[in-house]
């Protein structure tokens, strides 16, 4: 009964020499870089002995600290990664007119501008957003962890692991070449029969599960961890845009999850919900991917907003005006962001009634987000301002992303949107609001935030070459791109015949250099900061004087954060507790129960990375082993009883000790 079973296909499935692209140049001095860059990382920890030191604190570390600070890491490497994808995209539209070519075949132009997408969406924001939230949300509600502290372990690895399945495609295989949605039919198995978009599915499935359980985690952990006294309306806003971010993850990410399975199931067993025949329709597969992919947008932006909000109240000195205002703002967005998904096609033929109300429904929701705006602004009026590098992030916010929210209101009038959908108006009108407000808001909470995580400040003169490098990059990069769409040009295009066009395609190209400046001016900030890090300590702990909880405790906090669990009388606890005069208890510390490191989140991401290599491949062997090994991991974690220990009490008094005598010293 086995005479016809191929072992070499059951084994390795589709795999085999074709898949390395020894044929592009391009990707053989990638490969080189990378393999010559990863050895070269592998012999200096090997050589410094550190691999056990990175395992045993870091890897398997379930301190949400250390976790929000591996997010942010991740994020910044594949920022890396994104960008040089968009660097090539430029160059290859600045030359390629006419007779020239360019250096990009079309083949591999379209797989950049998908991973360029799907890396800058899923693994640059979403890390860096997840980052700071794991990070700070603890630290401002008063709680020692997260909720779930082995989740966010997992969560993280699982991240991680989507990310390393997108990098690998650069290397065996391809990826997708389909935009970063994988609409159908280009994403069914008759246009796409290569592993492109079964990369594209498996790297999203994997890391979805990562994003929609952290969004779980932290919101578990805002609505049952906060302190005594904090109600809902005297959370920090930051606590406040993250707890509606994480609402709209829970809801939306199972979407994501849902119609990636189907598709996959169109691909691997023939069913056909995407497809034109058989009675399937690609139009459902374009509003379920939406109606994840708007609620996206503002999972993004809302934490960036909430990290405006505390920069403006600490850097002009005032408490944040219009608090309760704010904070309804937020949630009507949180309401409004699953009504507004069809924008995104409202020339795909669902009538004038239908277009009519989300047109309406996308103009209301410019108004809560206006109404931050001026927030923002009349707390800055009569304050005492301080342009720190954190300010000059969001006063470059304010400024950029408002022009992108009226370009947006612009594409919501649908007379004007069939003029102007597909051109690459619309790509500049995105990049207009996810660098001017998502990436700014990262960049200014990165700055605002790290002396907190590290007990030094970043280096203020490469903070601001960064900054205006960023602001003024931005604007040369993406003019151009606004006129070009007006001028009817499409997207997604990687050669034109119109000679006129070309010098505004060259300044857009000049524009991502300066862009890539204001990169390495944040790279050189963070090594020379490094350096310096003893001239740039602050001994405070509070080196802006916030206002918020985090700021009450040691920078770096310690393992635990609160030695005692704090009473909140205000929004703004830290003020109040410097104006009520700072009083701690300096002795009768009780050891404190935390758990310990683990190294299953770790291992079962690792063994979901094979999973999805297996099923990319159609290698089913693997897949099958991975599967069985995976189940039988996750189950004997769960029976793994010793994750507790206790810091004794003893040391507990040490440490708050010093922190405490510190502390009273800045009051």
């Amino acid at each position: 009964m086995f005479e016809n079973l191929d072992l070499t296909k059951l084994i390795f499935g589709r795999l085999s020499w074709e898949a390395i692209p020894y044929h592009e140049p391009i990707l053989l001095v990638t490969f080189a870089a990378v393999v010559l860059g990863g050895l070269v990382l592998v012999g200096a920890l090997t050589y410094f002995r550190v691999w056990g030191y990175l395992w045993r604190e870091w890897f398997t570390s379930i301190d949400h600290k250390k976790i929000g600070i591996m997010y942010m890491i991740l994020g910044i490497i594949m920022l890396l990664r994104g960008f040089a994808d968009a660097l090539m995209m430029r160059a290859q539209q600045a030359m390629a007119f006419g007779d020239n070519a360019g250096f990009l075949p079309p083949h591999h132009y379209d797989q950049v501008f998908t991973a360029h997408g799907v890396i800058m969406i899923f693994f640059v924001a979403m890390p860096l957003v997840t980052g700071l939230m794991n990070y700070i949300v603890p630290l401002q509600i008063g709680a020692r962890d997260v909720a779930f502290p082995f989740l966010n372990n997992f969560s993280f690895w699982m991240t991680t692991s989507g990310a390393v399945l997108v990098m690998a495609s650069l290397f065996v295989g391809e990826f997708a070449k389909t935009g970063w949605l994988a609409y159908p039919p280009l994403s069914g198995i008759l246009h796409s029969p290569d592993v492109g978009v079964d990369y594209y599915i498996w790297s999203l499935q994997i890391a979805g599960v990562g994003t929609l359980l952290s969004g779980i985690n932290l919101l578990v952990t805002i609505v049952k961890m906060r302190a005594p006294g904090m109600g809902l309306m005297k959370m920090p806003i930051f606590t406040w845009t993250s707890l509606c971010t994480n609402v709209l993850i829970v809801a939306a990410f199972p979407i994501l999850t849902a119609v990636l399975a189907l598709l996959s199931l169109d691909r691997y067993i023939g069913t056909n919900f995407f497809t034109n025949d058989f009675g399937g329709n690609a139009m459902m597969y374009v509003n379920l991917i939406w109606i994840w992919g708007h609620p996206e947008v503002y999972i993004l932006i809302l934490p960036a907003f909430g990290v405006f909000s505390e920069i403006v109240s600490t850097f002009s000195s005032k408490r944040l005006f219009g608090y309760a205002s704010m904070v309804y703002a937020t949630i009507v967005i949180t309401v409004l962001s699953y009504l507004v998904w069809l924008h995104h096609f409202f020339t795909m033929g669902s009538g004038a009634s239908v277009n009519s109300f989300f047109g309406i429904t996308t103009m209301i929701i410019s108004i809560p987000t206006g109404a931050k705006i001026f927030n923002w602004l009349f707390t800055m009026y009569r304050g005492r301002i301080r342009f720190e590098v954190p300010m000059l992030w969001t006063v470059g916010f304010m400024f950029t992303f408002v022009i992108g929210g009226m370009t947006g209101v612009m594409l919501a009038i649908p007379p004007a949107d069939f003029v102007l959908h597909n051109s690459l108006f619309l790509i500049a009108h995105f990049h207009n609001v996810i660098i001017g407000g998502v990436l700014f808001g990262m960049m200014a909470g990165i700055n605002y935030w790290f002396p907190k995580a590290f007990g030094y400040k970043l280096d203020a003169f490469w903070g601001k070459c960064s900054f205006w490098f960023w602001q003024i990059g931005f604007w040369v990069a993406f003019g151009p791109v606004y006129i070009l769409g007006f001028m009817g040009v499409t997207r997604r295009v990687s050669h034109f015949e119109d000679p006129s066009l070309q010098i505004w395609f060259q300044i857009a190209a000049f524009g991502a250099v300066l862009i890539a400046l204001g990169i390495a001016s944040f790279l050189i900030q963070l090594v020379v900061s490094f350096m310096r890090r003893d001239q740039l300590r602050d001994h405070t702990g509070d080196p802006w004087n916030g206002r918020t909880l985090e700021w009450s405790t040691s920078s770096p906090p310690p393992s635990y954060n609160f030695a005692f669990t704090p009473q909140i009388h205000d929004g703004d606890a830290w003020y109040q507790m410097k104006q009520r005069g700072y009083e701690r208890p300096l002795k009768g510390f009780l050891p404190i129960h935390m758990p310990k490191n683990t190294s299953a989140g770790i291992i079962i991401a690792g063994i979901s990375t094979v999973l999805g290599f297996g099923l990319i491949w159609h290698m089913w062997a693997l897949a099958v082993v991975a599967f069985i090994v995976l189940i039988g991991v996750s189950i004997g974690h769960t029976f793994n009883y010793k994750r507790d220990f206790y810091i004794p009490a003893d040391e507990v008094t040490r440490v708050e000790g010093e922190r405490t005598s510190l502390l009273a010293k800045h009051v």
